[in-house]
């Protein structure tokens, strides 16, 4: 873990300087460092700040704490995405209206449940573009939306917590911008728009990875979209609600698995999201047996390639208009 903040640290930081110096001439190495510093956003995204913020990546809460301000570095909110992620996602995975990461924009369906517009039968050609703006909209205004959203909640019921954390949320990402756009801006002999389309491809590139990898571990064929009955219960227990609600993908690839900081491997992951993500390999056999044993579903794909490509089938599914079903009353035979 240590050797990967240092590398992913430095994989975002490093370009952005070089940026800031103002010795980069050329428009094509100006993108190429933006691009580069994308792909350190995206490690810091999902193989530091993703452990800290659920407390397994040390053992000390102060070094928790501190990096999960890595998230903040890179433009988004810890506190904001605590609330969203670790209690939402991880407690009501595709649970309609619960998980938060099923609420989206009206053109896009990622729960049966969900309404259905004649558009998302284009979905699943449409949407690379919106989860590659996806990190975007999430520095620039989804924070904010979600903090009031929470607030209304009652997440943020201490007094003054909403107001010291909005102030918070404001200063980090002024910060971001600060060091990120506005100093190469400044500072590149070139127009601020080729700085800002540069900017834009560095987050495109991240949204487009990060996207992918928590979506190809939710919304697919095989997982669940379970609701709560009139009382509000789930017919399930937690454990079994994650077995059936997510999914793996390429579990032999420990390239892959370093790169996206284990989540390869979702599955231990929301069974023991406590645990950092360095030990999932190790956990794999015994979470598989357990799960066999009990009777309950272990999602695999063998590739990053084919469980993309079944994501695409799902979001095909979730395209099409649901077939409505009429049961009409039998006519009275006297």
């Amino acid at each position: 873990m240590k050797v990967k903040t240092i590398i992913m640290l430095g994989l975002f930081f490093v370009p952005l300087l070089i940026l800031s110096s103002g010795a980069v001439t050329s428009i094509a190495m100006v993108f190429g460092l933006y691009i580069i510093s994308g792909l350190g956003m995206s490690g810091i995204g999902m193989g530091i700040m993703h452990d800290a913020i659920h407390g397994s990546y040390s053992k000390n809460k102060k070094v928790n704490t501190l990096l999960g301000y890595t998230l903040n570095l890179i433009g988004a909110n810890s506190s904001v995405w605590k609330i969203q992620h670790n209690v939402l996602h991880h407690t009501y995975t595709n649970i309609e209206h619960a998980d938060d990461d099923l609420n989206a924009p009206f053109f896009l369906r990622f729960s049966p449940h969900a309404k259905h517009y004649w558009l998302h039968k284009y979905q699943h050609i449409y949407i690379w573009f919106f989860y590659g703006i996806s990190t975007l909209s999430w520095v620039t205004t989804k924070d904010f939306v979600r903090l009031k959203r929470y607030r209304n909640m009652g997440f943020l019921d201490k007094k003054g917590e909403f107001n010291k954390t909005l102030a918070s949320m404001i200063a980090w990402k002024l910060v971001y911008y600060s060091y990120a756009l506005i100093i190469p801006m400044i500072m590149l002999p070139m127009a601020w728009w080729v700085i800002l389309l540069a900017f834009v491809s560095m987050h495109f590139i991240t949204g487009l990875l990060v996207s992918i990898v928590f979506q190809v571990a939710h919304i697919m064929p095989v997982n669940e979209f379970p609701l709560p009955d009139e009382a509000g219960l789930m017919s399930n227990n937690w454990y079994g609600h994650q077995f059936a609600t997510t999914s793996n993908f390429s579990p032999d690839s420990s390239i892959l698995f370093w790169l996206l900081g284990g989540l390869t491997h979702q599955i231990e992951h929301h069974l023991l999201p406590d645990v950092c993500h360095v030990h999932y390999r190790k956990l794999t056999h015994i979470v598989k047996e357990t799960a066999k044993e009990f009777g309950m579903p272990y999602n695999v794909k063998r590739s990053f390639v084919t469980a993309i490509r079944d994501h695409v089938q799902m979001l095909q599914s979730l395209g099409k208009k649901p077939i409505e079903i009429h049961l009409e009353t039998p006519k009275s035979v006297f």
